[in-house]
């Protein structure tokens, strides 16, 4: 059957075959119902693959027609007499019941500090924006010791290898090639251990996230134009595989992991184990000092991000993680960390927030250079010179110098005729076009520069709204958490693309050529 055929067939057959399936959550109805964000596809198949530069709608049907198609097998195997599996997911209310964290903290405190945390000094607080996070009590002076856990109450993949998922993890290849997947089910399992002895930490999780895997079809479509999307579905379709994989298993499978889990592994259980270490994790050298493991690391993980440097460090000697304060507190402040150098599309879609002031932001842009392209050779050579790709990702950037220099170089080339191909590949200055002040042939710079004006422009004009548009919904109240941060996203992306609009603008001017597209 054509490719256009199945998709069609899938689509349509969902309502009258799998009736049943509206009775899921709509965590788990929005992996389906991504197909509303693009029409069906009515082309023949030549046609899609040649229309390389779309690849939106491409990559939208097949993520689609994967999570389809995993859920149309989830269902057959529900409907074929697993009566009591179908009936757990029937229940009127498919969401993760929402708990008082707060009623665990002081038991939570006393099991970190009888297990050897020291945390005196800070404590477990409440902060408008940010939910809870941790606040100091007394005054604490830039790379003074705030926090210290010690290994045995960090939550680990080396502790999945010997709990009841090890005899499972033996012999399943996810498992073993995918330790944040291990760690993700050795909470789960801890989770429905009344003898867990995370049982503490696990009380005070949070029970709902804004990872992208909670959101709406709805909120879904605020980021439409934006690049975003496509890694917020890729996202979307690999958690629902892995839901799909793992509850086949379990199903099928005697061991004690699945013997525990066969009976309470829903789709929402499992977004909100994978959504708690995606937005918590961090790696801690391995046990036995051979490498490093995804671990969560309790207390620690309640550390809002803000901009600085790391100050996370761990002690072999001590065997424990330790935290240092990143600037001076005074007792009542609130306590940061810094997540690391990430952009705000990796925030968004792996840790469920967008950092306003965020100074490692950028923005990912996809380019390459035609096979067809006459000079192809040419330029694959001089872009091989300087360590670029002829297909890749690049990026523009928060910031007075919005331009990446690896962006900068690829335009030049990408913006060269055959002279210019030449001299660059004799010259042994080559690697200054990374420079957005190499001595650069008049023709070349003008064209670079207007080239990506050109497609700052387009990408601007693929949002359905302005940013003032983004600006005055934010300012109306009552609106749900994912949907506001989903506009904060489209702020966020262009916020960039204007500065670089405004630099871009200020370079041709410096070229003698003001933009040919004002």
């Amino acid at each position: 059957m054509p490719q256009e055929q199945q998709c069609s067939r899938l689509v349509t057959s969902i309502p009258s075959r799998f009736r049943p399936f509206q009775l899921l959550g709509d965590a788990a109805r929005t992996c389906v119902r991504v197909t509303m964000l693009v029409p069906l596809p009515h082309t023949h198949r030549n046609f899609l693959e040649s229309m390389v530069i779309v690849s939106e709608p491409i990559l939208l049907w097949s993520i689609i027609d994967v999570i389809i198609s995993i859920f149309c097998k989830q269902m057959d195997l529900l409907m074929q007499g697993n009566r009591r599996t179908w009936n757990r997911l029937i229940v009127k209310n498919m969401k993760v019941a929402v708990a008082d964290r707060s009623a665990g903290f002081g038991d939570f405190i006393s099991w970190m500090k009888s297990n050897g945390a020291e945390v005196d000094g800070v404590k477990i607080a409440h902060f408008s924006g940010y939910d809870y996070g941790l606040q100091a009590e007394k005054d604490f002076e830039e790379g003074e010791l705030m926090i210290a856990v010690p290994r045995k109450l960090m939550m680990s993949a080396d502790n999945a290898k010997d709990s009841v998922l090890g005899p499972l993890m033996r012999k399943d290849p996810m498992l073993q090639h995918m330790p944040n997947v291990a760690l993700s089910l050795l909470l789960l399992a801890e989770k429905f251990n009344p003898d867990s002895f995370w049982r503490p930490y696990i009380k005070v999780l949070p029970t709902l996230y804004t990872t992208v895997l909670y959101f709406t079809t709805s909120e879904l479509q605020e980021l439409k134009g934006s690049p975003t999307l496509e890694p917020t579905l890729k996202q979307c379709r690999n958690i629902a595989r892995q839901y799909a994989y793992f509850s086949k298993l379990f199903q099928n499978t005697t061991d004690p992991a699945s013997d525990l889990l066969r009976d309470v592994f829903t789709y929402e259980q499992y977004c909100w184990a994978v959504s708690t270490v995606m937005t918590r994790q961090n790696f801690v050298p391995s046990a036995d000092g051979t490498g490093m493991v995804h671990a969560l690391i309790p207390l620690w993980d309640m550390c809002n991000h803000t901009n600085g440097q790391l100050t996370t460090t761990f002690s072999p000697e001590l065997d424990r993680s330790e935290c240092t304060a990143c600037r001076s507190y005074s007792a009542g402040d609130q306590i940061f960390i810094f997540y690391g150098s990430r952009s705000n599309a990796d925030l968004f879609v792996h840790n469920g927030f967008v950092f306003g002031d965020n100074h490692h932001d950028s923005m990912r842009l996809k380019l390459g250079v035609s096979k067809a392209d006459p000079l192809q050779a040419e330029r694959a050579k001089l872009l091989s010179r300087l360590g670029l790709p002829t297909t890749g990702e690049f990026y523009l950037k928060t910031g007075a110098d919005p331009v990446d220099g690896r962006l900068l170089a690829f335009l030049r080339v990408f913006s060269m005729r055959q002279e210019h191909l030449e001299h660059w590949l004799d010259s042994e200055r080559s690697s200054d076009l990374v420079y957005p002040d190499c001595a650069l042939e008049t023709e070349v710079e003008t064209k670079t520069w207007n080239f990506l004006h050109t497609r700052i422009k387009l990408l601007l004009s693929a949002y359905p709204t302005t940013m003032l548009d983004d600006l005055d919904q934010l300012n109306k109240g009552g609106m749900a958490s994912c949907r506001r941060l989903a506009i904060h996203m489209r702020v966020s992306e262009k916020k960039i693309l204007h500065g670089a609009i405004d630099y871009v603008e200020q370079r041709l001017l410096a070229c003698g050529h003001p933009s040919s597209n004002n």
